[in-house]
């Protein structure tokens, strides 16, 4: 779970200000990697497959992604979103979110004679595995996450007698174990690298035996959107996040930003919410957006930008993403 940032990223520096670029104008710094990750691509294909081969309405059982855009765009095009699955008429179709659900949601699907595609995202579903495994050999499980987030929901129901939320640093002190030689840290995937680890670390000073989980938690997009932040943070008198609020990862990259350097960020869903008051005296803005969010809503702040002086765009790049995950079985095309 590194934070080191490359050197080279591709930062025009000037030898006076660092806000500045060597021509005094004004500029963009664009985060890459940004925008859709493989989970999230998997599990929008997979509501849009599922509207071809069977036709609206479909239903989907939370938001399939936390992302406005993508939500009111699937709802246009017939799906139907709900809360829970006895909203779902009997024997219809529902589509379980790329955040997880627990096995009591399975469970009242399977009641209500639903059908389901399960488009967990595949590294969600890893975190699933890891909490069952170290409950069947009796840990406690420290799982580091946000109360009420549906991924935290769905890991906590897979063994909700043997895990315990622990809801960032300040929440360590309440944490109880039956066993100090058996205790286990598991992790929300969406969360900040650096506050995880500082809540592991307060965890690791009163459990010295702590262990770690076999492999990240926190998953690769969220890591690397989060580096490219750091990158890029500490030259920007301005960073514009664009994602939802409710988007876990990408309200942590608003946060990130500040706790790297920049003199201000803020986070947007579309171009028109970017205030104008914003721009004034600012050199450089830095550009990213959470794994949530498709990239015709960066480019709508890149065009307001530009229309404002900000034309000189300059990529700022510390990984290349090249993962791509399966859609769920029942909408693979069949080999013959």
């Amino acid at each position: 779970m590194s934070s080191a940032i490359p050197l080279n990223v591709g930062i025009a520096r000037s030898a006076g200000s660092g806000s500045v670029d060597a021509d005094g104008g004004k500029r963009v710094l664009l985060a890459e990697p940004r925008g859709y990750c493989a989970g999230v691509d998997r599990a929008v294909e997979t509501v849009e497959k599922a509207l071809e081969k069977h036709g609206a309405p479909i239903y989907v059982r939370k938001e399939i992604v936390h992302n406005r855009h993508v939500v009111d765009t699937l709802r246009e095009q017939g799906v139907i979103f709900v809360d829970e699955t006895d909203q779902v008429p009997e024997g219809a179709l529902v589509v379980f979110s790329a955040h997880g659900v627990s096995p009591a949601v399975h469970e009242s699907a399977a009641s209500r004679n639903l059908r389901t595609i399960d488009a967990t995202c595949p590294l969600v579903t890893k975190v699933h595995q890891e909490a069952k495994r170290f409950a069947r050999d009796d840990y406690d499980i420290l799982l580091i996450g946000h109360e009420g987030h549906e991924e935290v929901e769905g890991t906590a129901g897979e063994a909700p007698e043997h895990v315990q939320l622990v809801d960032g640093p300040d929440a360590v002190d309440r944490v109880t174990v039956r066993d100090e030689s058996k205790v286990i840290w598991l992790s929300q995937t969406t969360l900040s690298v650096d506050e995880t680890m500082e809540t592991v670390q307060r965890l690791r000073q009163r459990f010295p035996t702590l262990q770690d989980p076999p492999s990240d938690d926190i998953c690769y997009a969220t890591s690397n959107r989060q580096v490219a932040v750091k990158a890029m943070a500490p030259e920007c008198d301005l960073v514009i996040v664009v994602g939802s609020r409710n988007s876990s990862n990408s309200v942590r990259l608003v946060e990130v930003a500040l706790g790297a350097g920049a003199k201000a960020a803020y986070l947007v869903d579309f171009a028109r919410e970017v205030d104008l008051a914003w721009l004034d005296g600012v050199r450089t803005i830095g550009v990213t957006s959470g794994a949530s969010v498709p990239d015709i809503l960066v480019r709508g702040v890149l065009d307001l930008l530009a229309e404002h002086g900000f034309e000189d765009v300059q990529p700022v790049t510390t990984a290349n993403e090249t993962l791509v995950f399966a859609l769920p079985r029942e909408l693979r095309t069949s080999r013959r």
